[in-house]
């Protein structure tokens, strides 16, 4: 079954629905593990752009051979560079979720809640 719509397409309009879904997760919940939650469900909607900006329908790797000639590379190649800013991405995002939930547990340790309600004293 095909859709009609390219790669690509598919890609942006998952991304960008996995992004609305976590920001909207992130601003509606008060539970400190949701909004996690909601933050890492965003970064992988933003990983999913990320890597459809680069995406050509039938491309190929981008390496000069018999295969691919300079004068097909520029229509034919796929662009390397979102995705390895991707993989950087995932494990920055990695780092961050990891430094969040350790957070998470010392917030819980102090309170014995993950609510944002028990934490007013923080605010300014």
């Amino acid at each position: 079954m095909t859709t009609g719509l390219p790669v690509s397409t598919i890609l942006l309009i998952t991304g960008f629905g996995l992004a609305l879904i976590g920001i909207w997760g992130m601003l509606t919940h008060r539970n400190i593990m949701r909004i996690i939650i909601g933050f890492a469900v965003m970064d992988t909607g933003l990983h999913l752009v990320m890597v459809a900006t680069g995406y050509i329908t039938g491309g190929t790797a981008p390496i000069l051979d018999g295969a691919l000639s300079k004068a097909d590379a520029a229509r034919r190649a796929i662009d390397p560079i979102p995705s390895a800013l991707v993989v950087t991405a995932i494990v920055i995002g990695l780092s961050v979720t990891a430094v969040m939930l350790a957070y998470a547990i010392r917030l819980y340790a102090a309170k014995k809640t993950l609510s944002i309600d028990a934490f007013t004293e923080s605010k300014w």
